[in-house]
């Protein structure tokens, strides 16, 4: 059985959010809408890792998540609270509430699942994600490189290429969709997880390494949102 996630917000366009962050995961999203319902689901589903929004009616995130903790049968689900920005007295609440961690909105994708993955290791980071094949050049450590684009997302790339790479390494790359009437798409990234020869992570997978872009134009998304629309969905 596929391990549970609680959503608690009272505002749906933030479920649905999260819903689509969630979406290439294989976990069972369960949602609630304060922490009255919230508690009432946790009851019944005992959920793996929950997502629970500070200001809400009835029970706020504070009060839900103290009684939660407060619970010797619950308190070891991990609860990460989603606060409004900036707002420090809305932290040290959360804080004295007990919460294992901290969002901040608006809510970014990557930061998200890498606290979701943090506790609940089924979390997929991937993108829908379609095959593309084309020549990349990089930068890296000051050094130009090309390599092979196997696929692609508007949110990252992978890279078929025989040289050393490292988790975190910072790159600039340049690239042209093919069959595309784009042009250059110019972009900065990270290396997000890297396939070698020593540590095959997806055998299916040529060696090589995954990509999340940290800076591309609003153009270059464009472009790519719509390569991946017209090329289909998610890679097996």
């Amino acid at each position: 059985m596929p391990p549970k996630v609680l959503l608690v917000d009272d505002v749906t366009m933030f479920l649905e959010i999260q819903k689509g962050f969630l979406k290439l995961s294989s976990v069972h999203v369960l949602t609630a809408r304060d922490g009255v319902e919230a508690l009432e689901v946790i009851g019944r589903e005992r959920p793996d890792l929950i997502f629970m929004d500070l200001n809400m009616p009835r029970m706020d995130g504070a009060e839900c998540c103290a009684r939660l903790k407060a619970d010797p049968l619950l308190r070891c689900l991990p609860v990460v609270m989603v606060t409004a920005e900036g707002k420090t007295e809305d932290r040290e609440r959360c804080l004295r509430a007990g919460c294992d961690d901290f969002l901040t909105k608006p809510i970014d994708r990557a930061c998200y699942l890498e606290k979701a993955r943090r506790y609940l290791p089924a979390i997929d980071r991937r993108d829908l994600r379609v095959p593309c094949r084309c020549r990349v050049v990089f930068r890296v450590f000051g050094v130009s490189l090309s390599g092979e684009i196997i696929n692609v997302s508007p949110n990252g790339l992978y890279i078929a290429s025989d040289y050393e790479m490292s988790r975190g390494a910072t790159l600039d790359l340049a690239f042209a969709l093919p069959g595309e009437g784009s042009g250059t798409i110019v972009a900065g990234g990270r290396v997000a997880w890297v396939n070698s020869r020593k540590g095959r992570l997806q055998q299916g997978l040529p060696v090589g390494f995954g990509v999340e872009f940290d800076t591309v134009a609003d153009a270059a998304v464009a472009a790519l949102k719509g390569f991946v629309e017209r090329h289909g969905g998610p890679l097996p």
